[in-house]
């Protein structure tokens, strides 16, 4: 991979400034090119995994062109054993072929909180990575899938819906996969996760994957790797990823960072609608359905239909070619579901064409970067020998009342920092 950048300043600066930097394990190599005038310097790492070559050319007139920045899987790979190298690809031949058992471990790898295993996955994801560009080229630059995310507060009705919209649509020749986040006991740790058990239909179908996974009590448990999972799943075949959270709350804005469309669950018989539902999550959504408009239902349904009707008009709009629609649905009787699925099709076309739909791809995958950065830096902080030790005496002292919780942080921070 290449990435230019350019230099503002003479190359003998940037040399100097390389040198004060820590390129600690860089030596700087001068191949003399005639036609070049000063030459190509090419720093190249004597012990990096990723890194190999960072270099830039110059052209006759002296002024610095490029910088380029040459990363590649090799180094990743040169230390995987025999029996590694074998198990990745194995998972990466069965994924592409559509096999559901390498898609599900490949899924459990990428979920492993062990380093080892977590080294092996980014090795897997990179491999598909490749083949999911490629992909796209094949298909015009178009995506390959359609994601959605579906959040509701429970008993909205959810998997009830996922069941049937699940079956129109492996039906109508689509292969769907549902990545269902459960909540995890904060006590225990454990997760029932139930979804798969109310998707009875849906868990037989070929054409389905139903993956539930629980949220290990963090927003960054298994949300950190569903969009690792997203990807997979794209790998592997399946054209439409429903990613289903439980509850309205702080888990629902990670989701919408990672799908082309958020859809928003409700029932009609809640209370005070606009009232117990963040107005946060109501302005992110692209679509609200009104569940359960059945029956004696029928009523309320209309009545809480108009009331985001109106409620979304006072709501700042987050794309400029698509206005957030309020429809009913009844998972039971089947109404609206087919006119739900017109409205997505309408909305991924609409995205498609005005280029706001890549666009937002790319912005989520920066977001998720920086993330995962947060979440790692945070990691290595609180492990580090200085601050490690220093913790429990710190804490103590906050929970007496003895010192501010400011002072604590800024004493860990020095403590971090002195040993850096």
């Amino acid at each position: 991979m290449n990435i230019p950048m350019l230099l503002q300043c003479p190359p003998q600066h940037v040399l100097k400034g390389l040198l004060r930097t820590p390129f600690r394990r860089y030596h700087f190599v001068f191949h003399p090119r005639p036609h070049l005038g000063s030459g190509v310097p090419c720093a190249q790492p004597l012990s990096s995994p990723g890194l190999h070559c960072a270099k830039w050319m110059l052209p006759s007139n002296g002024l610095p062109r490029k910088l380029c920045l040459q990363t590649a899987l090799e180094g990743h790979t040169e230390g995987l054993s025999d029996k590694e190298q074998r198990l990745v690809d194995k998972l990466y031949a069965g994924l592409i072929q559509g096999q559901r058992a390498c898609l599900a471990e490949a899924i459990t790898l990428v979920e492993s909180t062990h380093c080892r295993k977590k080294e092996l996955a980014q090795v897997l994801l990179q491999k598909v990575l490749a083949h999911h560009r490629e992909q796209e080229k094949l298909n015009k630059g178009k995506p390959l899938a359609f994601r959605v995310g579906l959040s509701g507060p429970p008993g909205a009705g959810k998997s009830t819906f996922i069941e049937y919209f699940g079956k129109m649509l492996t039906d109508r020749g689509h292969k769907l996969s549902v990545l269902a986040v459960d909540p995890s006991s904060c006590t225990s740790g454990g997760s029932l996760l139930g979804d798969k058990t109310r998707m009875t239909e849906l868990s037989r179908d070929m054409n389905a994957y139903i993956r539930p996974s629980p949220t290990r009590g963090t927003l960054g448990g298994v949300t950190r790797t569903t969009n690792e999972a997203i990807l997979l799943c794209e790998g592997g075949g399946y054209d439409i990823i429903l990613v289903e959270t439980v509850g309205v709350g702080q888990s629902e804005f990670a989701v919408a960072d990672m799908v082309d469309m958020f859809i928003l669950l409700l029932p009609p018989a809640g209370g005070d609608e606009l009232q117990g539902i963040k107005r946060g999550i109501v302005e992110m959504a692209d679509l609200v359905a009104i569940t359960k408009a059945d029956g004696d239902l029928i009523v309320p349904a209309r009545r809480i239909q108009a009331e985001y009707v109106s409620a979304l008009k006072l709501l700042r709009r987050r794309s400029g070619v698509w206005k957030p629609k309020v429809i009913r649905i009844s998972a039971r009787s089947g109404e609206g579901i087919t006119e739900m699925w017109d409205k997505m099709k309408e909305f991924w076309e609409v995205m498609l064409v005005s280029g706001e739909l890549a666009a937002k791809r790319q912005k989520q995958q920066k977001v998720w970067m920086w993330s995962l950065i947060q979440e790692n830096v945070v990691e290595h902080f609180r492990t580090h020998p200085a601050v490690r030790e220093q913790i429990p005496l710190l804490e103590e002292r906050v929970l007496s009342g003895g010192l501010s919780p400011g002072l604590a942080a800024d004493l860990l921070l020095k403590a971090f920092k002195s040993r850096h």
